[in-house]
Protein backbone atom coordinates (compact mmCIF):
# COMPACT_ATOMS: atom_id res chain seq x y z
CA UNK A 1 0.00 0.00 0.00
CA UNK A 2 1.32 3.42 -0.98
CA UNK A 3 1.85 6.05 1.68
CA UNK A 4 -0.19 9.20 1.09
CA UNK A 5 0.62 12.82 1.86
CA UNK A 6 -2.19 12.67 4.43
CA UNK A 7 -0.40 9.85 6.28
CA UNK A 8 2.90 11.71 6.14
CA UNK A 9 1.33 14.87 7.60
CA UNK A 10 -0.44 12.83 10.29
CA UNK A 11 2.93 11.40 11.34
CA UNK A 12 4.95 14.64 11.21
CA UNK A 13 2.28 17.21 11.91
CA UNK A 14 0.97 20.02 9.77
CA UNK A 15 3.14 22.78 11.17
CA UNK A 16 4.44 25.27 8.66
CA UNK A 17 5.86 28.77 8.91
CA UNK A 18 4.80 31.69 6.76
CA UNK A 19 5.65 35.31 6.09
CA UNK A 20 3.89 38.04 4.14
CA UNK A 21 5.11 39.33 0.77
CA UNK A 22 5.78 42.70 2.42
CA UNK A 23 8.09 41.22 5.09
CA UNK A 24 11.81 41.70 4.61
CA UNK A 25 14.01 38.88 3.45
CA UNK A 26 15.88 39.34 6.72
CA UNK A 27 12.67 38.57 8.65
CA UNK A 28 12.11 35.45 6.57
CA UNK A 29 15.68 34.29 7.15
CA UNK A 30 15.35 34.94 10.87
CA UNK A 31 12.25 32.75 11.00
CA UNK A 32 14.00 30.03 9.01
CA UNK A 33 16.99 30.13 11.37
CA UNK A 34 14.77 30.12 14.46
CA UNK A 35 13.03 26.92 13.38
CA UNK A 36 15.97 25.38 11.46
CA UNK A 37 13.96 25.10 8.25
CA UNK A 38 14.88 25.57 4.59
CA UNK A 39 11.88 27.58 3.46
CA UNK A 40 8.88 29.63 4.48
CA UNK A 41 5.56 29.87 2.74
CA UNK A 42 4.45 33.31 1.63
CA UNK A 43 0.83 34.06 2.38
CA UNK A 44 -1.47 37.00 1.88
CA UNK A 45 -4.09 36.44 4.55
CA UNK A 46 -5.06 32.77 4.16
CA UNK A 47 -3.99 32.60 0.52
CA UNK A 48 -0.72 30.95 -0.50
CA UNK A 49 1.02 33.32 -2.91
CA UNK A 50 4.58 31.99 -2.93
CA UNK A 51 7.44 30.17 -1.31
CA UNK A 52 10.81 31.56 -0.24
CA UNK A 53 13.72 29.14 0.13
CA UNK A 54 17.40 29.16 1.04
CA UNK A 55 18.06 28.71 -2.66
CA UNK A 56 16.09 31.88 -3.43
CA UNK A 57 18.21 33.74 -0.90
CA UNK A 58 21.51 32.44 -2.20
CA UNK A 59 20.73 33.09 -5.84
CA UNK A 60 18.61 36.22 -5.66
CA UNK A 61 20.11 38.17 -2.75
CA UNK A 62 23.69 37.13 -2.10
CA UNK A 63 24.81 36.74 -5.71
CA UNK A 64 23.17 40.02 -6.74
CA UNK A 65 24.70 41.98 -3.87
CA UNK A 66 21.34 42.94 -2.38
CA UNK A 67 20.80 43.67 1.32
CA UNK A 68 18.36 41.30 3.00
CA UNK A 69 16.98 44.00 5.32
CA UNK A 70 16.05 46.18 2.32
CA UNK A 71 14.48 43.58 0.02
CA UNK A 72 10.90 42.32 0.40
CA UNK A 73 10.08 38.62 0.25
CA UNK A 74 7.47 39.32 -2.43
CA UNK A 75 10.18 40.60 -4.76
CA UNK A 76 12.19 37.38 -4.58
CA UNK A 77 9.80 34.56 -3.73
CA UNK A 78 8.80 31.88 -6.17
CA UNK A 79 5.20 32.88 -6.93
CA UNK A 80 2.32 30.42 -7.25
CA UNK A 81 4.27 27.39 -6.04
CA UNK A 82 3.46 23.86 -7.10
CA UNK A 83 1.24 22.24 -4.45
CA UNK A 84 0.03 18.76 -3.61
CA UNK A 85 -3.17 17.49 -2.00
CA UNK A 86 -3.66 14.94 0.76
CA UNK A 87 -4.28 12.04 -1.65
CA UNK A 88 -0.91 12.36 -3.39
CA UNK A 89 1.41 9.41 -2.84
CA UNK A 90 4.95 9.58 -1.57
CA UNK A 91 6.21 8.05 -4.82
CA UNK A 92 4.37 10.63 -6.94
CA UNK A 93 5.55 13.54 -4.80
CA UNK A 94 9.13 12.22 -4.85
CA UNK A 95 8.99 11.92 -8.65
CA UNK A 96 7.73 15.51 -8.93
CA UNK A 97 10.40 16.77 -6.55
CA UNK A 98 13.09 14.98 -8.51
CA UNK A 99 11.87 16.09 -11.93
CA UNK A 100 11.27 19.71 -10.96
CA UNK A 101 14.19 19.95 -8.49
CA UNK A 102 11.97 20.98 -5.56
CA UNK A 103 12.84 20.26 -1.95
CA UNK A 104 9.62 21.60 -0.43
CA UNK A 105 6.00 21.36 -1.58
CA UNK A 106 3.08 22.99 0.23
CA UNK A 107 0.07 20.78 0.94
CA UNK A 108 -3.18 22.51 0.02
CA UNK A 109 -6.74 21.25 0.39
CA UNK A 110 -9.78 23.26 -0.67
CA UNK A 111 -7.61 26.34 -1.18
CA UNK A 112 -6.16 26.23 2.33
CA UNK A 113 -2.55 25.43 3.29
CA UNK A 114 -2.52 22.55 5.74
CA UNK A 115 1.17 21.71 5.82
CA UNK A 116 4.33 21.22 3.84
CA UNK A 117 6.24 18.12 2.77
CA UNK A 118 9.97 18.02 2.18
CA UNK A 119 12.34 15.79 0.30
CA UNK A 120 13.43 14.41 3.69
CA UNK A 121 9.83 13.48 4.50
CA UNK A 122 9.55 11.65 1.18
CA UNK A 123 12.79 9.73 1.64
CA UNK A 124 11.80 8.75 5.19
CA UNK A 125 8.39 7.59 4.01
CA UNK A 126 9.73 5.54 1.14
CA UNK A 127 12.45 3.93 3.30
CA UNK A 128 9.85 3.06 5.97
CA UNK A 129 7.58 1.51 3.34
CA UNK A 130 10.47 -0.53 1.92
CA UNK A 131 11.41 -1.73 5.41
CA UNK A 132 7.82 -2.90 5.97
CA UNK A 133 7.81 -4.71 2.64
CA UNK A 134 11.10 -6.44 3.48
CA UNK A 135 9.77 -7.58 6.86
CA UNK A 136 6.59 -8.91 5.26
CA UNK A 137 8.60 -10.81 2.66
CA UNK A 138 10.92 -12.21 5.33
CA UNK A 139 7.90 -13.35 7.35
CA UNK A 140 6.35 -14.90 4.26
CA UNK A 141 9.55 -16.77 3.41
CA UNK A 142 9.88 -17.97 7.02
CA UNK A 143 6.29 -19.20 6.90
CA UNK A 144 5.01 -16.76 9.52
CA UNK A 145 2.06 -15.31 7.59
CA UNK A 146 0.58 -13.66 10.69
CA UNK A 147 3.59 -11.38 11.24
CA UNK A 148 3.36 -7.75 10.16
Amino acid sequence: MMTTVKQILEAKGGTFHAVRPTDSVFDALSLMAQFDIGCVLVTDGDKLVGIFTERDYARKVVLKGLVSRDVKVGDLMTPNPYTVGLTGTADDVMATMTAKRFRHIPVVEEGRVIGIVTIGDMVKSIVTQHEKTIKQLESYIAGDLAAE
